[in-house]
């Protein structure tokens, strides 16, 4: 595993210009460029706080701003999009370039770093969208907004242990790529997001404890929606499921790496 990831810093420079040129050429024909990279999870955002705020702005605890469901629900998405992205993009990474794996002589390993780098530029860029929208709302993120950067570290484990797995086992068998987009539907009105965990009936709450997002979206709404520390008892958990994940996934890339061109 030490060769792999001393291959992939060896090409650093390489994984660094394919970031940015799978940006540039993703938009280079289009009149609003990047915008497009936070207009969609903003526009997913503003449909649902148009439709729901309504109903759920009243049930919302311990904040008295008006649009307090709105900055609720970007919370959730800013780090929602971040783990979908990564998983969703990694889960057909090596079907997609199929013809490059087989032309090209490059460490493998460096796709998903470049898909896990492009998806951290487009979250940076809806942050501060988001960030910006917040000012306009009369709600600014406070000193709590130092714990952000390891909250993402622990998304992006959890979402690149994941989509790595399942981007591999999906060259061998590609049912997966299939179901798995069902999977983070059901994951994700499964999270609450749209909506707050006190609406979930008791009875079912219990269900919580087995989604790994839902310490993760948690602790982004207390950062930028309460201004308070995420619970890191819980996110300490996730942390380690994350760290075992990509351990595993890494093994599982490299036992399968030999085959996997003959698969595509």
């Amino acid at each position: 595993m030490n060769d792999m990831l001393l291959s992939a810093w060896r090409y650093r420079y390489f994984i660094l210009s394919s970031i940015k040129t799978e940006l540039r050429t993703k938009f280079i024909r289009s009149r609003l460029g990047g915008l497009w990279m936070i207009l969609h999870p903003l526009s997913q955002a503003l449909i649902f706080a148009f439709v729901l705020s309504a109903v759920l702005s009243a049930k919302l605890p311990g904040i008295d701003n008006q649009y307090a469901y709105a900055i609720y629900l970007m919370a959730g998405i800013l780090g929602w999009s971040l783990f979908a992205e990564i998983v969703n993009r990694c889960l057909t990474l090596f079907i997609d370039n199929g013809n490059i794996l087989k032309k090209l002589v490059f460490p493998r390993i460096a796709l998903p770093l470049i898909v896990t780098g492009s998806a951290l530029v487009n979250n940076a860029l809806l942050f501060v969208a988001i960030l910006a929208i917040f000012g306009v709302l009369g709600h600014l993120p406070g000193t709590a907004l130092i714990w952000l950067p390891a909250l993402m570290v622990v998304n992006i484990a959890l979402a690149l242990g994941l989509g790595l797995a399942l981007g591999v086992l999906n060259v061998f068998m590609r049912d997966i790529g299939q179901i798995v987009p069902v999977i983070l539907q059901f994951l994700f009105w499964f999270t609450p997001i749209v909506y707050m965990a006190t609406i979930i009936p008791e009875q079912y709450r219990t269900w919580l404890v087995f989604n790994p997002m839902i310490p993760i979206v948690t602790g982004y709404q207390n950062v930028l929606l309460y201004n308070r520390a995420p619970d890191w008892s819980g996110l300490g958990v996730i942390a380690l499921i994350a760290l075992a994940l990509l351990a595993f996934s890494l093994l599982l890339f490299r036992k399968a790496s030999p085959e996997m061109v003959d698969q595509l």
